[in-house]
């Protein structure tokens, strides 16, 4: 059962959990076929209290109501580069409390993982999933935090409701580990 409900992300919610659901929401109002998007993870009070004018034009109340992390997207990844080798060049200044990265893949249900042929390389292998029959289009925005903290929201485009976005902080924990990589001393 989903982790959210249409009106969004329940107030019980990690600061975590509702950053990633603000991600997904975001970047569902852009629809499909999207590039990979990174965001830096701010602390809201103390961007309000460092950088107040930075604050107003993102539009973050100066109250104790509006969220404790703030997205901020960063500027498009660059093209054709492979995402491990991307983020193994990003460093991230101390005010970043962590990152997030939305990401659309093709995946294919666990019965179909059985037939999948062995000796394929990467390219091949992302041909004959692209061609499978079961195969299924996922958004998947992936958060860490300086702390280890991780969070994820997955959205597959035949559900692409706010309703059926699943949350852990186990599900993509490749892309999480290469996240949280981007915070190594």
């Amino acid at each position: 059962m989903p982790n959210v409900s249409p009106s969004g992300p329940p107030m019980a919610a990690s600061p975590l959990t509702r950053a990633v659901l603000e991600i997904d929401d975001y970047v569902a109002t852009l629809g499909w076929d999207q590039p990979a998007r990174l965001f830096a993870l701010v602390d809201t009070a103390q961007l309000r209290a460092q950088e107040p004018g930075l604050a107003d034009r993102l539009g973050l109340a100066d109250d104790a109501s509006g969220a404790p992390l703030t997205p901020i997207e960063q500027d498009e990844l660059p093209a054709g580069a492979a995402l491990d080798e991307f983020l193994g060049t990003i460093a991230w200044p101390e005010a970043v409390a962590g990152c997030a990265l939305t990401v659309e893949r093709l995946m294919l249900p666990p019965s179909a993982e059985a037939s999948v042929p062995q000796d394929l390389g990467e390219r091949e292998l992302g041909d004959w999933v692209a061609k499978h029959p079961e195969r299924q289009e996922v958004r998947m925005t992936v958060a860490v935090l300086r702390d280890g903290a991780r969070e994820s929201a997955l959205r597959l485009r035949e559900k692409d409701s706010p309703a059926e976005v699943l949350t852990g902080s186990d599900l993509v924990p490749g892309l999480a580990e290469a996240l949280a990589a981007t915070f190594a001393e």
